[in-house]
């Protein structure tokens, strides 16, 4: 399909309250295009909140009936998890409107700009939001498209996901979950990490190495073994490393204290207000590309110190009665394991909540998830676990999350599974005192972070 950006006046998003979806369609409102969209949510009532900041951003939001679509739509816009049944697909192709994909739609605006695209399993998200903020502070007005939103964005009223700034540079999050960061052609392509999450490794290694191969400079985190075998030494590839010797950019000295991180890079020493090792490995990439446009490390540093963090990635919510409350996006093995380990280092004890999302991906990832949760788990912390969370569409659901409690309490943890979430506050209250985390982690829902300020409130 041939599109050019430019043409389009009128585009129509379907699935518009999504994270990736909303980003875009701010973003193209922010360049002076006339969008809006509809969400099955809105039918339901839900995602009220997402729904007044778009349409305060100028966004005029439907239900997903169809009546968004009208001969004036020149773009419709939808995410793979929209089927061709939906009815405003259908209307679409009556009308002889063009669909795209939102991959599609964001590898056309970061052919458009100076693009750095952030990608791996794990991170994207943070080391996008990092980036941004160093850029901003440095002076030079980027934009950004996310998969989260910025703390200091939605501070404004906002979603936060997406910001349109003055110059060439763009910064975004390559997904690889559907395989459409092959698509991407950036200026700068980062890898952080490559571990089991929606594909095995050997099919992740070869959708990364096209991103490699399409980038025009590229950075490899060292520190992650599968992401290292993408690291060609080619004269544009730059590698990170944590506590290894090496060219490159070398983090080293990671100390921790509470939420907060320390550590240097190539002698340069950072501080952050942010929990866990991985995230110094972030941080590190995140530098690495910056001084590739031409910020120094010292500048680097001076901006993420003031770094306010991103939606649901280590959102510390407060403390009550002594305990921290730490609400967390983690829904793969590995994200989850980081969690954990990132709040032990300011707690003597860690009670972990998950809920697990999709029947399928859960069922793939079932041993992972056993393993690397097992493995995080200290004898004094514990995990629980809510039925799985369920979007909606064609499944089998032939497994729950009591499975994956049961396989970790046979492994001698402290596992317990609880079918419905509203009983946790009254569940956990007997099992948590003064200076323990209760860690709150899951993906997809909507519903998670009223969720989670509700057990604050009622814990």
């Amino acid at each position: 399909m041939n599109i050019n950006l430019q043409n389009i006046k009128s585009p129509f998003f379907i699935g518009v309250a999504g994270a990736g979806m909303s980003a875009i369609a701010q973003y193209l409102r922010g360049i002076g295009m006339n969008v809006s969209g509809s969400d099955r949510f809105f039918n339901e009532g839900k995602a009220a909140d997402i729904k007044e900041k778009l349409e305060a951003e100028g966004i005029q939001c439907y239900k997903q009936d169809g009546s968004g679509i009208t001969p004036t739509t020149d773009l419709v816009v939808a995410s793979t998890a929209v089927e061709d049944t939906v009815i405003e697909i259908q209307k679409a192709k009556e009308l002889g409107i063009p669909i795209i994909r939102r991959a599609e739609l964001l590898a056309l605006i970061a052919a458009s700009k100076k693009t750095i695209a952030i990608g791996g399993t794990s991170g994207k998200s943070t080391t996008t939001a990092m980036l941004f903020d160093i850029l901003t502070y440095a002076g030079l007005s980027p934009s950004i498209i996310s998969g989260a939103g910025l703390v200091s964005l939605i501070k404004k009223g906002k979603i936060g996901n997406a910001f349109v700034g003055k110059s060439e540079w763009l910064v975004i999050e390559a997904d690889e979950s559907d395989g459409s960061i092959v698509q991407y052609q950036p200026s700068i392509g980062v890898l952080l990490n490559i571990d089991k999450d929606h594909k095995e490794i050997e099919e992740l290694i070869q959708i990364f190495g096209t991103f490699r191969n399409n980038s025009q400079s590229f950075i490899v985190n060292q520190s992650n073994k599968n992401a290292a075998r993408l690291s060609t030494q080619l004269a544009n590839d730059f590698e990170v490393n944590a506590d290894n010797s090496g060219a490159g950019f070398v983090a080293s000295s990671f100390v921790q204290k509470g939420f907060k991180i320390s550590f240097k890079i190539n002698s340069q020493p950072f501080e952050i207000n942010i929990a866990g090792r991985h995230n110094m490995e972030n941080a590190t990439a995140a530098v690495a590309a910056t001084s590739l446009v031409g910020v120094s490390l010292q500048v680097a540093s001076e901006a993420l110190q003031h770094y306010e963090g991103i939606y649901r990635r280590c959102q510390v919510l407060g403390n009550k009665r002594g305990v921290w409350i730490v609400d967390d996006f983690a829904h793969n093995p590995v994200k989850c394991a980081a969690a954990i380990k990132s709040c032990q280092q300011a707690a003597n004890k860690v009670v972990a909540w998950f809920q697990p999302h999709g029947y399928a991906p859960t069922r793939f990832l079932r041993t992972d998830f056993v393993r690397e949760i097992t493995a995080a788990l200290r004898p004094q912390d514990e995990i629980w676990m809510s039925e799985i969370f369920y979007a909606g569409g064609t499944t089998t659901k032939d497994i729950s999350a009591e499975d994956l409690i049961n396989d970790i309490k046979a492994e001698g943890k402290q596992a317990f599974f609880l079918a419905d979430r509203k009983n946790l506050p009254d569940a956990v209250k007997p099992r948590l005192e003064e200076g323990n985390v209760l860690l709150l982690m899951g993906a997809r829902d909507p519903s998670l972070e009223s969720f989670s300020h509700w057990v604050f409130d009622n814990l």
